[in-house]
Formats: C-alpha cells, sequence, structure tokens
C-alpha cells in the first residue's frame, strides 16, 4: 500500500483545524471583503479536506476486516494517540468529508453575519467529526465525541431561529448527560483492564456478565440520546428548526450517525452477553420509535420538523437491525446510516432553497411550485422516494435488509416495524403533494424562480448518489462485509458458551 506510511488519518482530521486558523487570522470584521474571504477559505479547505479523504477509500483493502490506516503514538501515560479505520468506520469519514463543502456552498448567501465565526465552527466540527470516526483509543474517541458538542451548540445558539437559545441549551444538556455516564464506563473498563486500546478492548476484554450490564446501560445512555431513540428523541426536532441549513445537514446526516457506530464499536463487541438481554428492550423501543414518530410526523406543519421526526423513524430500523446481530441486519443498517445521511442531508438542503426565497417552513405557505420549479420538484421528488423506500433508491436497500434479518429473528418486530414503510409514504407523499403540485394560489409564489447554478452544483452528487446507491449497493456491501463478518463472529463466539450453559441448566 503505497501510503501505508502516511499519516494519512491525521491529514484528514486536522486539515480543518488549518483552515480554521487561516479564518481566524483573517483581517478585517464583517465587512464584504472578510466574509467573502472566509467563505472561500472554508469552502477550499473542505474540498482539499474531501480530495485527501477520498485513497482511504482507493487504497482501502476490501478483504482485510481489521483495522488500516493505523498509526499510533505515546501520548500522556495510558493514553495513546492511535488512529486507524476499517469497514464501518471509513465509509463515515467519506460521509463526512463529502458532505462538508456541500453544508459550506449551501451557507454561501444564508449566513451575512458573523462569517468567519460561523465557517471557523463548522471547520471545528469537521474536525471532532472525523476524529470520532477515527480514534482508537477510547479516551481520543471521547474527547473528540464531546468537544463535538462546543461547535453545533454555538452555530445553532449563534445562528438559529428565534428559538435558538433554548434549541441549543437542549441539545447540549441532553447529550452531554448521556456522555457523563460513558465517561465513568470508559474509566471503570480501563481500571478493569488497564487500557484504553480499543482493538485490544475487542479482542481481549472479557468483562463478567454483571459488570457488562452496567457498562452497557452507561453506554447506551450516550448512544441512544446520539441516535436518538424514544423517548430521548425530543430535542432533535427542536434542534433541527431552529438550526440554520447547513446544521441541519450535519445533524442528521452525521451527528446522528455516531449513535450506530457506537453500538457497533462498543456495544455489540465489548458487552455481547448484555446486548443479548438487552436486545427485547432495544427492539421495543425501535418499533415505538418507527411507528409513533412516523405517526407525529403526519401532524407536523413546518417541513423541516416532519423531516427531523422522519429521522427519528429511520434510525429505528438501524438499531432494530443492529441488534439483530446478523450480518444481513448490520449490514443493512450500516447502509442505512449512509442512505440516510444522504438523503436526509438532502432533504434539509432542498427545505434551504425555498426557505432563502421565501422565509418561512410552512407548509401551508407553499403549493404548486412544479409550475415555477421544475429543477427543484425533480430533486424533491427524488430524495422524498428515497426516504419512503422506493426501490432503486438508496433508502430501500437498507430498509429491506433490516426487515428481512428482523424478520429472521422474531417476527413479531418486523411485523410491526413494516408499518413504518407504510407511514412514511403517508407522510412523504403528503409533504410533497402539498409543497410541489396543486394551484399556485399564495400570491407570494407568483415570482419564485428556480434553483440557480450553486444550488444545482449542491443537490446534484446527491441525487446520483442517492440513485447510485439504489441499483448498485455492492460498492458499499463489499466494504462493510468483511468487518461486519468479523463483529458478528466474534459475538456469536462469546454469546454461544453462555446459551449453552442456560440450556443445560
Amino acid at each position: 500500500m503505497s501510503i501505508a506510511n502516511t499519516p494519512i488519518l491525521s491529514l484528514i482530521t486536522f486539515l480543518p483545524l488549518v483552515g480554521a486558523a487561516l479564518v481566524a487570522l483573517l483581517s478585517g470584521g464583517d465587512d464584504e471583503a472578510g466574509r467573502r474571504n472566509a467563505r472561500w477559505i472554508a469552502l477550499w479547505t473542505t474540498l482539499i479536506t474531501f480530495a485527501v479523504s477520498l485513497p482511504i477509500w482507493i487504497y482501502f483493502d476490501k478483504s482485510n476486516p481489521g483495522f488500516q490506516f493505523v498509526e499510533s503514538r505515546a501520548w500522556l501515560g495510558p493514553l495513546t494517540y492511535k488512529m486507524g479505520v476499517d469497514g464501518i468506520s471509513m465509509l463515515f469519514v467519506i460521509l463526512t468529508t463529502f458532505l462538508m463543502p456541500l453544508c459550506i456552498l449551501a451557507s454561501w448567501e444564508s449566513i451575512e453575519k458573523r462569517v468567519k465565526e460561523y465557517m471557523i465552527a463548522f471547520l471545528l466540527l469537521e474536525t471532532m467529526m472525523i476524529g470520532v470516526f477515527t480514534a482508537l483509543d477510547m479516551m481520543l474517541f471521547y474527547l473528540f465525541f464531546e468537544a463535538g458538542l462546543i461547535p453545533m451548540f454555538l452555530i445553532i445558539g449563534v445562528w438559529g431561529g428565534s428559538r435558538r437559545v433554548y434549541a441549543s441549551f437542549k441539545f447540549f444538556l441532553y447529550t452531554l448527560l448521556g456522555s457523563v455516564l460513558m465517561l465513568l464506563a470508559i474509566m471503570a473498563m480501563y481500571w478493569h483492564t488497564g487500557t484504553f486500546d480499543i482493538p485490544t478492548l475487542i479482542e481481549k476484554s472479557n468483562f463478567p456478565r454483571d459488570m457488562q450490564w452496567w457498562l452497557w446501560l452507561a453506554f447506551f445512555a450516550s448512544f441512544a440520546v446520539k441516535m436518538p431513540m424514544w423517548p430521548v428523541h425530543t430535542w432533535l426536532p427542536d434542534a433541527h428548526v431552529e438550526a440554520p441549513t447547513a446544521g441541519s445537514v450535519i445533524l442528521a446526516g452525521i451527528l446522528l450517525k455516531m449513535g450506530g457506530y457506537g453500538f457497533l464499536r462498543f456495544s455489540m463487541p465489548m458487552f455481547p452477553l448484555a446486548s443479548e438481554e438487552m436486545s427485547t428492550l432495544v427492539f421495543v423501543l425501535s418499533v415505538v420509535a418507527i411507528i409513533y414518530t412516523s405517526l407525529v410526523a403526519l401532524a407536523q406543519e413546518d417541513i423541516k420538523k416532519l423531516i427531523a421526526y422522519s429521522s427519528v423513524a429511520h434510525m429505528g430500523f438501524v438499531t432494530m437491525g443492529i441488534f439483530t446481530f446478523t450480518q444481513q441486519g448490520v449490514d443493512g443498517a450500516i447502509f442505512q446510516m449512509l442512505s440516510h445521511g444522504i438523503v436526509s442531508a438532502a432533504l434539509f438542503l432542498c427545505v434551504g432553497v425555498v426557505y432563502d426565497r421565501m422565509h418561512t417552513r410552512e407548509i401551508s405557505a407553499y403549493g404548486g411550485l412544479v409550475s415555477r420549479m421544475p429543477i427543484y420538484a425533480f430533486c424533491f421528488m427524488v430524495f422524498t422516494m428515497a426516504n419512503v423506500g422506493l426501490p432503486g433508491t438508496s433508502g430501500f436497500v437498507g430498509e429491506f435488509l433490516t426487515l428481512l434479518a428482523a424478520f429472521k429473528v422474531n417476527t413479531s418486530v418486523a411485523f410491526f416495524a413494516t408499518f413504518g414503510v407504510i407511514l412514511s409514504a403517508a407522510y412523504g407523499l403528503y409533504l410533497y403533494r402539498r409543497v410541489i403540485f396543486g394551484e399556485m394560489e399564495k400570491p407570494a409564489l407568483a415570482a419564485i424562480k428556480d434553483m440557480g447554478p450553486r444550488e444545482i452544483a449542491i443537490l446534484a452528487p446527491l441525487v446520483v448518489l442517492t440513485i447510485y446507491l439504489g441499483v448498485q449497493p455492492a460498492p458499499i456491501l463489499d466494504v462493510t462485509g468483511p468487518a461486519v463478518k468479523k463483529l458478528v463472529t466474534q459475538y456469536e463466539t462469546a454469546v454461544r458458551p453462555q446459551a449453552k450453559q442456560a440450556e443445560a441448566r
């Protein structure tokens, strides 16, 4: 591998920090030249970061289920600076670097005040998000995991809507409370094993059953809020509604995926016995999330809020798939997370397009847009169909795999979860019909213009990916397959002896 000795993961992780420093060093305040320079530096930084991240996809050994591009050096005492990616985490790194330039472009005209600070916050956030997916030391993971709260808190609280302070504090307090319990669990794991090294804990840790149960609950408190799972999901609609468009894109596209990633990286491999015992609870919470939040989405009059509740429902399929503990279920959960990262990000970008023109997110304020915005109507249709799970779009593959896996493990769970697919069609088509079709009765819409070149450039790659991954999911499944197979095998090896002992009793 030609880049084996290159610290490419460190380069990808900390390049945005360099861009943030350059933006911070810009002279001038919030004048036109300062805003323009901050935008261009942020855009080029994110584009270069995305370009630098592509070699980890190109040179990634798909047959190797272990960690690759590993960097390790001593840090402080038992702490080590260790980074690496496997077939699961590598995809989330690429997703993060791909979405960030789109977020900067989406903010090009809508953010006019404190542009320098806004761009710095986004570049800092990119470093923290990439660090979460590349860290192979538990304390390093925790630092990145927690530090990401700060720039997102500022993005919502400074550049958000009228209730931005309430929404930002609710987001911060919910996620912080769960993470405090995770920190206590990390310290308990270190005292038991003497290491923070994630690969070592995955391969060799053998926590007692009772200890696993408490550790699992502590990590669950953090990851369930981050997903978010019902009933700790209430911060998400408020955060989405008040956040600027790009903030909503990152919330839905990346931050929600950290919870699912945490289940795969920590809960399932490190606490297999507790995961097995708690799977019924997760199934129940997943089904409730899928059905309940879909029904709530049907009642929404705010476009952003409707999409936010649909995100909670789609994440229910993710947790359901993970806790089937099968190759098919976990593959489907990862694919669903990646697909949702693309589709939900695109839907929030679509909301931003009309919000920038009309400055309202009320569904009732629109109607008949197809006659004035045909390109927009096409893009919105593709993403709505993917959100519904139409075959031929990326949204279908993940849902189908998780439902198949759930049907093999627990038919009742699969039966009730399938109602979520029907309900998603109900709220998705309801939203599309009211916004796009019908008569253009609102006088304010008479002069509305279709998407410009910048907006087309933002949505076009998302349209292509949504359709391509729907008809050709193999590039993703080939990458995740070996890592997931290893994960499932380790889980079965740990659980099977315990199951036999229970049967013997």
